[in-house]
């Protein structure tokens, strides 16, 4: 398999970037899961302030591989151009799909910069796994984290509800369009 993509297939850069930023989001969303139960459990474990912590400095870690990624999957998608949409596609959801991949792209980017904003207006550090700390973006506000904490909840179930509707369409590509939308981000479909 290439690298680049061709007129037919993505390559192998891209399927890898796809799937590996796709099961990162999942990660992400079990860590945080994981950090609000442990909050949780701190009213009757106080203990559990810690484990609270090193889930939060993973989801932190994640996110910002994922910026990181998504930043690399931007500049290969404008290197490497994606194959073409199938001929029989409606025009209307060629654009569509292109406004819900371009949405992806900012969400991806959105999301860990809100998340990194949010820790440095809530005076919280943020170290990519522990090898190093960023430098906070902004000055320690209360309102300010709070306003974008609201905001990550918000982009983060935007990019479920883009992601729901992506896989859907994928899979309606597959078995109801019959055409190969789906086939050609798959690395083990020829």
């Amino acid at each position: 398999m290439s690298a680049k993509n061709s007129a037919t297939r993505f390559g192998f850069v891209a399927q890898a970037l796809h799937w590996i930023i796709a099961a990162m989001i999942v990660a992400q969303y079990v860590l945080i899961s994981y950090a609000h139960a442990a909050e949780q459990a701190r009213k009757t474990h106080p203990l559990a302030a810690l484990e609270q912590l090193v889930w939060l400095a993973r989801h932190k870690s994640v996110g910002l591989t994922i910026f990181a990624l998504a930043v690399v999957r931007i500049g290969w998608r404008l290197f490497s151009a994606p194959p073409a949409w199938p001929p029989s596609m409606p025009r209307w959801q060629v654009l569509a799909a292109r406004a819900t991949h371009w949405a992806f792209y900012a969400l991806l980017l959105a999301l860990p910069l809100s998340g990194w904003l949010m820790s440095s207006a809530g005076n919280h550090p943020v170290s990519w796994f522990n090898l190093f700390q960023l430098p906070d973006l902004v000055a320690p506000s209360k309102p300010l984290e709070h306003f974008l904490h609201e905001f990550h909840e918000l982009a983060f179930d935007a990019l479920f509800a883009i992601a729901i509707v992506h896989v859907v369409a994928a899979l309606k590509h597959h078995f109801v369009d019959r055409d190969d939308v789906l086939r050609r981000m798959l690395p083990w479909a020829g």
